[in-house]
């Protein structure tokens, strides 16, 4: 019996996924920035990550011209940063925006954050997979909690 996009979508939503912005800078200079529950870590030699962007994201050319991202890791006060970056129609080019250790546009406050350069780019169905190499690696606010998603809904550690 095949199983529904929205049986599938129910189900993956029972794994708790750490909230991200990716972000990058396009063509013309500009930052741009996307929530992301969907990275992972995935190597130590190399030190690699990906983070799985939708084919149909406006902003996927910014990565693509770009081939450089970092991923920032949210705070649990950072709920509203993330709605910012996930609502569509929302300018992803505004935002806490400084440049990090190596000059690709960072968020001020957040958890942590990774910044890579693009290794690999590969097609998975209605998704591209993004695959970086971590060049900076930075602890900001050790002392906060993670911002989590979890059945539908923005999650704390207790």
């Amino acid at each position: 019996m095949p199983v529904s996009p929205d049986q599938y979508r129910k189900v993956v939503g029972h794994f708790g996924a750490g909230v991200t912005i990716v972000t990058t800078r396009n063509a013309d200079g500009q930052s741009y920035g996307l929530t992301v529950s969907a990275f992972t870590s995935v190597s130590l030699d190399p030190l690699l990550v990906l983070v799985c962007l939708s084919r149909h994201l406006s902003g996927l050319e910014a990565f693509e011209q770009s081939n450089r991202f970092a991923v920032n890791f949210l705070a649990a006060d950072q709920e509203d940063l993330s709605n910012h970056f996930a609502t569509p129609g929302t300018d992803r080019t505004q935002g806490p925006y400084v440049s990090g250790q190596t000059e690709i546009p960072v968020l001020e406050g957040v958890l942590a954050r990774l910044e890579c350069q693009v290794t690999d780019w590969y097609a998975g169905g209605d998704h591209t997979i993004m695959m970086g190499e971590v060049e900076s690696a930075e602890i900001v606010n050790g002392e906060k909690v993670p911002l989590l998603y979890y059945a539908g809904g923005y999650r704390q550690l207790k």
